[in-house]
């Protein structure tokens, strides 16, 4: 589960030519420091019930019909007020799952670095399924496909300069601010760099 060695860090933080207390940030910052699984082959997940929404909305399905009972991962706007956190966020994927086994696995953040499944191409994997197998691997698998996903966006300049608010935008998305992610991804390099 927990493969992953400093050697590791180093050989993607020379791919990605950033420091290595770079990416340890950016992995402290999406998952508290807490590592990639909450326990063995169950990746580190966090479902988005709105993401959800649009992704079943992307195939075809109208999301409306599979509200009644399903309110707590079906909805058409992001609310908080339905995670459940750690493992129980597993409940809420199978509950997803239910209705449609890609969209609900496109729907989930996963790993070490809460990659959104949707994103599986921009990680070098041919499915959502391939994707979810690799971020059940290993650490490492998951820092191999963040180092894709940064790669395939061009989000390595921002590590590399240091512009924790340009990087956070594009990783996070436009509500960084309120969540303080440049505020925090900087504090943890500076951390990693004693």
């Amino acid at each position: 589960m927990n493969n992953i060695l400093e050697e590791d860090y180093q050989r993607i933080a020379d791919m990605l030519n950033v420091e290595v207390a770079t990416l340890k940030a950016v992995q402290e910052v999406e998952t508290g420091g807490r590592g990639g699984f909450f326990a063995p082959g169950k990746p580190a997940i966090l479902f988005e019930g709105h993401i959800f929404w649009n992704q079943l909305k992307r195939k075809g399905i109208d999301p409306e019909k599979f509200v009644a009972g399903n309110e707590n991962v079906l909805y058409p706007k992001w609310e908080r007020k339905w995670y459940l956190g750690g493992i129980k966020e597993y409940d809420r994927l199978e509950k997803a799952k239910e209705i449609d086994v890609d969209a609900a696995e496109c729907s989930a953040s996963w790993g070490m670095f809460q990659i959104m499944g949707f994103n599986y191409k921009q990680c070098g994997c041919k499915s959502v399924t391939d994707f979810v197998e690799n971020m059940c691997k290993s650490e490492k698998a998951q820092l191999e496909c963040f180092a894709q996903f940064i790669q395939s966006n061009h989000m390595e300049v921002y590590l590399q300069r240091k512009d924790w608010a340009g990087f956070a935008r594009r990783y996070n998305g436009p509500g960084y601010e309120q969540n303080r992610y440049d505020e925090k991804l900087e504090h943890a390099y500076n951390k990693y760099c004693r």
